[in-house]
């Protein structure tokens, strides 16, 4: 069976493991990255079907790889995540981004993905 997978690319280290845990518990494959370059890295070698991508890391500004990554992998459900930033309607074109604020609640999570905790 080949199992869902999702990149999480947040520095908040706290967040991702709960993130993971979370995934982990429900059958999906979770892969983690602190810094965009990583979480880019891991976009090629990984090929996520799912992305979590934190706006403020510390090697610049996860949101303004959107264009990128999707011209490189157009199906990739990608969920935009901040605790700073103003939800926007730049990325209301695409119907596989979704823009999260922090805290992200399990409802949020239930609603995206369609299933009960």
């Amino acid at each position: 069976m080949i199992k869902v997978k999702i990149l999480i690319v947040d520095d908040e280290k706290d967040f991702c493991l709960i993130m993971k845990n979370y995934f982990d518990r429900k059958g999906f494959e979770v892969h983690l990255a602190f810094n965009l370059q990583d979480g880019l890295n891991l976009i090629k070698k990984e090929k996520p079907d799912i992305l979590f991508l934190d706006n403020n890391l510390p090697d610049g500004e996860g949101w303004n790889s959107t264009y990128g990554i999707l011209k490189e992998t157009p199906s990739l459900k990608i969920n935009l995540i901040s605790a700073y930033k103003e939800k926007t309607n730049e990325f209301n074109s695409f119907s596989n981004v979704n823009i999260l604020g922090k805290p992200i609640s399990i409802k949020e999570l239930e609603k995206i993905f369609d299933f009960s905790a």
